[in-house]
């Protein structure tokens, strides 16, 4: 027999390889996806926007309450579940299925999970990542060196990772518990020791009852207030990230072009925006870049990671 020459033997391993890496990024077979949640117009709408971008697959909503009465969903279906209660359903409901939490707060989620991580459940949260607004209190306040935090023994936990985000960017963190909103001494304290605020996503401490007083009385001190989402950009914070429908389509969308085997067990919207109120920057005279360079550069920089 005539023995193969090199270049058919580099031919044919060639070829090989291609097969491998043709193998490896071959698109992933169509799969049923369920998005269930309180009925709501806002939530079918969601559902059809994702069913748009995604095509090759079967999407699908169904109300919450019909999935909870129903038959429970085949281990290769993918599961999208909006909210607490769809949570606590899932935590109990025998199913094999690989499951993606929506619109949940750590602080939501902590109440439920206890810090544990559960086989076929991945949770994507709604409050925006520590890192990420410190990084944007570094953007915007670059001469701020210490940086005021309210906790409650809910939130309490968070400090550890926050001072770990913070020690990159050489911030220091002041902590003041703030076990009740209407006593002001520990926010007077903390105004007196920092440079800026940053507010964590805990709804005990930011709400619509505190926040006339806590933002008049930092303004007051001439210290600026980042975070600690959207909502309180608008009623009078300087600036925040956050993610829309958009960025979480677009998040979303990536993670399905993943098998669930490798689904993060927790992870934030790798979309956001920045949203700043240029009103609070004129009256405590910050210069602020536009809120779209503001996205871009913390994104570079997320990504250069």
């Amino acid at each position: 027999m005539r023995p193969y020459s090199r270049t058919s033997l580099l031919t044919t391993a060639l070829a090989g390889v291609w097969l491998l890496l043709a193998l490896a990024f071959r698109p992933l077979a169509a799969a049923e996806i369920i998005l269930s949640a309180q009925d709501a117009p806002a939530v079918r709408q969601f559902a059809s926007e994702l069913a748009a971008r995604r095509p090759d697959d079967q999407v699908r909503f169904v109300p919450f309450g019909e999935l909870a009465a129903g038959r429970l969903p085949p281990a290769s279906t993918r599961l999208i579940l909006i909210g607490e209660d769809a949570l606590a359903w899932r935590l109990n409901a025998a199913t094999q299925a690989p499951t993606l939490i929506m619109r949940l707060s750590r602080l939501e989620a902590r109440r439920w999970l206890k810090g544990q991580q559960l086989p076929n459940i991945s949770v994507l949260w709604n409050d925006p990542p520590l890192e990420r607004q410190l990084n944007l209190l570094h953007q915007v306040l670059p001469h701020a060196r210490r940086v005021g935090v309210l906790y409650d023994a809910e939130s309490q936990y968070l400090l550890d990772e926050l001072r770990a985000a913070a020690a990159p960017l050489e911030l220091e963190i002041v902590a003041r518990e703030w076990p009740n909103p209407r006593d002001s001494r520990p926010l007077l304290e903390l105004l007196d020791a920092s440079d800026a605020l940053l507010g964590f996503d805990a709804p005990s401490l930011f709400n619509p009852l505190t926040a006339k007083s806590l933002l008049l009385t930092s303004y007051a001190r001439q210290r600026a207030l980042i975070g600690p989402n959207a909502s309180f950009v608008r009623a009078g914070s300087l600036s925040s990230t956050f993610s829309d429908q958009d960025d979480w389509l677009s998040s979303l969308d990536e993670l399905l072009d993943q098998p669930p085997a490798s689904w993060p067990k927790t992870f934030y919207p790798s979309h956001f925006k920045v949203l700043s109120n240029p009103q609070v920057a004129r009256a405590l005279g910050i210069a602020l870049d536009a809120d779209a360079d503001l996205a871009k550069r913390l994104a570079a920089g997320e990504n250069s990671r």
